[in-house]
């Protein structure tokens, strides 16, 4: 396995993660809202033969979606805890350097890194891989199996 993209992949999806971390539990939270109005609703439906009402089925939906989301919301909480793990084995110069070339990369990143670290483009592309090795050793404690 090629442990260096699976870090890359891990840092470009970083920032998406985190904000995932906020919107899910709004998201939940929606379903409890909109779940609660479907329980006030008709209470004579008549369920067709075999089959629950409508309203059930809504209820019954709404109730997988929130499973479903707290199970990714655990999921999301522990990879971004282990990304914030890897990221905290390094120096600042590191972390900003990764967080340039993969979480918030924009046009010119390499040039804003030139002025921030005062070097030349070649020693930005060795201090990226020097740290994305350090990063992918802190997640993985290996670069290729």
């Amino acid at each position: 396995m090629d442990w260096k993209r699976e870090a890359m992949d891990k840092l470009e999806q970083y920032d998406a993660r985190q904000r995932a971390l906020d919107s899910i539990p709004e998201e939940i939270r929606r379903l409890e809202i909109e779940n609660a109005s479907i329980r006030s609703g008709v209470r004579s439906a008549v369920p067709v033969h075999g089959a629950g009402s409508s309203r059930e089925d809504a209820m019954l939906t709404n109730i997988v979606r929130r499973e479903e989301l707290a199970r990714q919301l655990e999921s999301t909480k522990s990879w971004v805890t282990l990304v914030d793990r890897g990221l905290g084995a390094l120096d600042d110069e590191d972390r900003l350097v990764l967080d340039r070339f993969y979480i918030h990369r924009t046009r010119g990143h390499v040039e804003r890194l030139i002025g921030e670290l005062g070097v030349e483009a070649k020693m930005v592309y060795k201090r990226k891989d020097r740290a994305l090795r350090r990063f992918t050793m802190a997640l993985y404690g290996a670069l290729e199996s």
